[in-house]
């Protein structure tokens, strides 16, 4: 018992290190008073209302992808815009509605069940929330850095798809083809189309194409001008013109989007009940929103503070985005992330604090109040909003960036063409898993092929490769561990040295570890064995050059000792690098393999994974 309390106090202790170092400050905003100005109020005001414009139309676009009422990409535009800069560590980035977890919004809403897709005013904050929660809690253990293990590939493929998936699901609405059961592929979608041709109306296709004729060249030559915004009140003052009996009415039936009330600001909370049923199907998508929230939140920053020069802290970061998920939870609104394009019109339109943020949605939550009690949004055609995603979405196919992944590597084209085609049949918040899964297999199947290659010493003492296993007859073999002993590549490297080991004129491995990382539970015990197995063919084994990382695990797995039984005072089978002389630690450790020799002379041969070594 008393060892299982010590164990327990020695694991509290680490998760509490282990928490510190990523520590998280509950409230950045507190240091942004310190020498604000009204100069920097002016710039601030300036680009608030820049984003403000570009923001709640990009929102409402954002939940016509989702398959939702515009309130929803309003309400994040708003609150997620107002939440974050409270919390965030880069002080210019913008957070709100996003594509990334739009799209993947959508597809679940598609698939999903008829209880959640027939509630998505109970069960879409709900998802908000928990991704929120999941956030913050990947704050705090420092799950960003686990990103690091998503390649570029599958990023490309995801939006691809994504991007894709979108265009089939958006385009019937231009079309004017409604209320037709679509499904939630890509493939179901294009059927559905081509079925229901005869439902097509000209008028719809007529206001989309020129929403689209109009958003290349504002895009290209405007670039001032809040394109979204702008071709909404254009098309609407076009089709209302249209629709009046001087053009005889040939408009007016053109679906519009739906005015919403105050009323439809707040989140109907689901009951406890509701919640626990619909778990296990909401927990995949809540993790899939928290991952791509996150991942576009730590982009976003390292871009931003590129430009700024502010310190990056990508914890204090995600923090920052789960911060503004739950706080939207409350409200009727779409998921939030950082945005690309909000960001970087911030910063240009010369934004100096994080009250900028605070600002532009002070700014959307006015423009909010006058929307819900004015009739406006129902002035706006759905097929002109559809045409606006349509554009977006076109977008995001990056040929550049496409034409990398295809031709860099093949396990890069792999994992673009799985997670491209994973996007057009299955749910995306399962095809950007199944992409990770291939990034990270990949991964692991270059870092998990430890080779070593054997090195002997000539008669001048110069390291040379043996090209002939026959031509060597060693009694000490040196082992440089090169690499990452994680998990991984433990057992195959175990193996290579117990291999090495069978060589019955052999009498001492020394594991040269000053290149060794990364060492965990797998590779102990891989130690362990080799220790065993080495013992039982009566050989010696010595570590040398160990850091201090090392060492500690090496302690408190209790391998350290197991290592030093049979030494006696005075002896060790364990040597520390010593930073300013990293060679003495082999010095001594070939000094203490002559002594278990009982000899001053041995024939050396080196075991290497580079080749570009100093000599022992």
């Amino acid at each position: 018992m008393g060892t299982l309390l010590h164990s327990a106090r020695l694991g509290w202790r680490g998760l509490r290190r282990f928490l510190q170092q990523g520590r998280i400050d509950p409230l950045v905003l507190r240091h942004g008073f310190v020498d604000y100005t009204w100069n920097k109020a002016g710039h601030d005001l300036k680009a608030a209302t820049d984003v403000a414009l570009v923001g709640l139309p990009q929102g409402m676009a954002f939940a016509a992808m989702a398959g939702l009422d515009s309130i929803y990409g309003i309400m994040a535009a708003t609150v997620g815009t107002f939440l974050a800069p409270l919390f965030t560590r880069c002080s210019l980035t913008v957070s709100g509605p996003s594509n990334a977890t739009a799209f993947m919004l959508a597809s679940f809403m598609m698939a999903a069940s008829p209880t959640i897709r027939s509630n998505p005013q109970i069960f879409v904050p709900l998802i908000v929330f928990m991704a929120g929660a999941l956030c913050v809690l990947g704050a705090f253990v420092k799950a960003t850095e686990m990103l690091q293990f998503v390649s570029r590939s599958v990023l490309v493929g995801y939006i691809t798809g994504a991007a894709t998936l979108i265009i089939a699901s958006q385009l019937r609405y231009v079309m004017g083809i409604h209320d037709v059961d679509a499904g939630s592929s890509f493939f179901s979608m294009i059927c559905a189309i081509w079925e229901n041709l005869d439902k097509a109306q000209w008028q719809p296709m007529a206001l989309g194409a020129a929403s689209l004729l109009l958003f290349i060249p504002l895009k290209r030559y405007m670039k001032c001008l809040p394109t979204f915004a702008a071709i909404l009140v254009l098309m609407s003052l076009v089709n209302m013109a249209l629709s009046s009996p001087m053009f005889g009415g040939a408009f007016e039936h053109v679906r519009m989007l739906r005015d919403f009330t105050m009323s439809d600001l707040v989140c109907t909370p689901p009951s406890m009940s509701a919640a626990a049923q619909n778990l296990a199907e909401l927990l995949p998508i809540a993790i899939g929103v928290a991952f791509l929230s996150t991942l576009e939140q730590t982009v976003m920053s390292k871009t931003i503070s590129a430009k700024t020069g502010e310190p990056l802290n990508l914890n204090q970061d995600t923090f920052a985005v789960g911060m503004a998920n739950i706080g939207s939870a409350f409200t009727t609104s779409l998921p939030c992330s950082a945005s690309l394009t909000r960001s970087m019109l911030n910063y240009k339109s010369g934004a100096a604090t994080r009250f900028s943020g605070i600002y532009c949605g002070l700014i959307c939550l006015g423009i909010t109040f006058i929307l819900a009690n004015a009739p406006l949004i129902s002035c706006i055609p759905h097929s002109v909003l559809a045409a606006l995603v349509l554009a977006n979405a076109i977008s995001l196919f990056d040929r550049k960036l496409l034409r990398i992944c295809f031709r860099s590597t093949p396990g890069d084209a792999v994992a673009l063409v799985v997670t491209f085609i994973a996007a057009l049949m299955l749910p995306l918040h399962l095809a950007i898993f199944i992409g990770v899964v291939i990034s990270v297999s990949l991964f692991l199947r270059k870092a998990a092929k430890p080779e070593l290659v054997e090195y002997t010493l000539d008669d001048r003492g110069a390291l040379l490769q043996v090209s002939d296993t026959a031509q060597r007859l060693p009694q000490i073999s040196i082992v440089h561990v090169e690499g990452n002993l994680f998990f991984g590549a433990a057992d195959l490297f175990r193996k290579q040295v117990a291999r090495i080991a069978e060589d019955p004129s052999l009498a001492v491995i020394i594991l040269r570890m000053r290149n060794a990382h990364n060492l965990d539970a797998t590779s102990v015990c891989a130690l362990e064995e080799l220790l065993r197995f080495t013992r039982e063919k009566g050989r010696h084994l010595i570590l040398s050059g160990a850091s201090r990382e090392v060492y500690r695990i090496l302690r408190k797995s209790g391998l350290l000792e197991l290592l030093q039984q049979g030494a006696r005072k005075g002896e060790s089978n364990f040597f520390l690098l010593e930073p300013k002389n990293p060679n003495m630690s082999t010095r001594r450790a070939l000094m203490r393999a002559r002594q278990l020799l009982g000899c001053k002379d041995a024939d050396i041969s080196i075991y290497t994974t580079d080749t570009t070594h100093e000599e022992s």
